[in-house]
């Protein structure tokens, strides 16, 4: 941080500047009508900003240094906060939700089914996948648009039922209505502060009750079809099992696998079919890296199936996936409170108060990212990344909370890519204006409508 330099005892009585009062109205309405903006608005007040909302007070901080401080260095300072912990209320106590001593359980529990190991031995799964996206999407070429989150969405829910939990979802066609519902509550409950009391009968609640009836139904016959067999699985689901079983109270522990798999279902496909819709959304607005990008992959590929081993090949399609995820990161912002007092960039947080680290607005930090709002690829290459401060791009958080599904994330990613843009040409609906859209991941407004055409 710029300034004069303070002493040890002016730190700790420094707090960062904030709007006037005046403002908090404006940031409200932000607040359920437009995050991106609020959060952006607050960017631009500077690196550290402390922001006033009703009862509680926001500290946004918007520097690498800051995030490596409160998401690693000091990380056992900072529990799950603003937003995940309303969230509760609708997801239980997933591994996205939960903290302390359960979610360290819940994540060695869970851990060795996303090995790289076991992961990258799948990838023919994947491929699979993809080639079935390739076979729908090419029964569409010629006609009206497709919406191109729906099609990934479907595709990555495939590649996790299949390598995750051994099953098969694609005859289950009601969740992504229902990962929809259970979306929109738990930002309700985010932006309401778990206020509003859940019996209400209103719409979008009585939506989200069914939809956790409905989710809970398939997790019992998930837990059902593995009966007896889940000792001698190593994918998630038997782990989750068996992890579930060893708690004293069985109802516990039927909870517990009901909140860990629901969280799983969503969290495990809703972030990489963000990320390769907003890809295909930025391919199909520059269409001189999208030539690029189809000759990496015709020149490495040719026309067989991609695996593992083709990711040290395919580096113009990484740095592709990496600049979209720059741009429109899907874990948009992490929230945390301060258990104690602190000091984060000479400023004083206190013991109990909101911090927030926005990737959004981090990956546009003009400091550190030269034109932060164009689509540029190359600056992934090692030779212009090399300089870049490691906590400015935290596309999959950062500590030890880092996203345990990140090399299942980037290998689909980077397969279905390599597979689509192989075969099709996805072209923009001419006048259909793609806005972001804040939930639990960074999702298109309406989808991202496009046509398909043969390569």
């Amino acid at each position: 941080m710029s300034g004069v330099a303070r002493s040890p005892e002016q730190a700790r009585h420094r707090t960062p500047p904030g709007p006037p009062l005046t403002a908090m109205p404006l940031l409200l309405r932000q607040l359920a009508r437009d995050r991106l903006a609020m959060m952006t608005s607050a960017a631009r007040l500077g690196d550290a900003v402390r922001v006033r909302m009703g009862p509680r007070t926001l500290y946004v901080f918007n520097h690498p240094d800051h995030a490596r401080h409160v998401l690693a260095d000091n990380s056992a300072n900072y529990a799950k906060g603003i937003g995940l912990v309303q969230a509760r209320r609708a997801l239980g106590d997933g591994l996205l939700t939960s903290q302390g001593d359960l979610w360290r359980r819940q994540r060695d529990a869970v851990g060795p089914a996303f090995r790289n190991k076991r992961i990258s031995e799948r990838a023919d799964v994947i491929a699979d996948e993809a080639d079935r996206l390739v076979a729908r999407l090419r029964a569409r070429a010629g006609g009206g648009p497709v919406d191109v989150v729906r099609e990934m969405t479907g595709t990555t829910l495939g590649v996790l039922g299949r390598i995750l939990l051994e099953a098969d979802l694609s005859a289950e066609g009601f969740l992504g209505a229902a990962f929809e519902a259970v979306q929109d509550q738990a930002m309700f409950e985010m932006v309401t502060q778990g206020m509003v009391p859940m019996w209400l009968p209103l719409p979008r609640q009585l939506r989200f009750r069914r939809a956790r009836r409905e989710l809970e139904a398939l997790v019992a016959r998930l837990v059902a079809e593995r009966a007896g067999a889940a000792a001698e699985g190593d994918d998630a689901l038997s782990r989750l099992i068996v992890s579930a079983e060893a708690e004293a109270d069985p109802r516990v522990g039927r909870r517990r696998l009901r909140d860990e798999l629901v969280t799983l279902l969503l969290a495990g496909h809703e972030t990489t079919a963000s990320t390769l819709g907003w890809t295909f959304h930025l391919l199909g607005r520059h269409p001189r890296i999208l030539t690029r990008l189809r000759e990496e992959v015709v020149a490495n590929l040719g026309d067989r199936a991609p695996g593992a081993d083709d990711l040290r090949g395919l580096t113009y399609t990484t740095m592709v996936l990496q600049e979209a995820m720059r741009l429109y990161p899907p874990v948009w912002i992490l929230t945390r409170v301060a258990l104690a007092d602190d000091e984060v960039g000479g400023y004083r947080v206190p013991a109990g108060k909101d911090v927030l680290i926005c990737p959004y607005t981090l990956h546009r930090h003009p400091r550190f990212w030269d034109a932060p709002e164009r689509f540029d690829p190359e600056r992934f290459r090692p030779e212009r990344s090399g300089a870049q401060p490691a906590f400015a791009y935290l596309p999959f958080g950062a500590g030890p909370r880092f996203c345990v599904g990140s090399h299942l994330g980037m290998l689909e990613a980077t397969i279905v890519l390599a597979t689509v843009v192989r075969e099709l040409r996805l072209e923009p609906v001419a006048g259909h204006e793609v806005r972001p859209e804040p939930m639990l991941s960074l999702r298109a407004r309406g989808g991202v409508p496009m046509t398909v055409h043969l390569a």
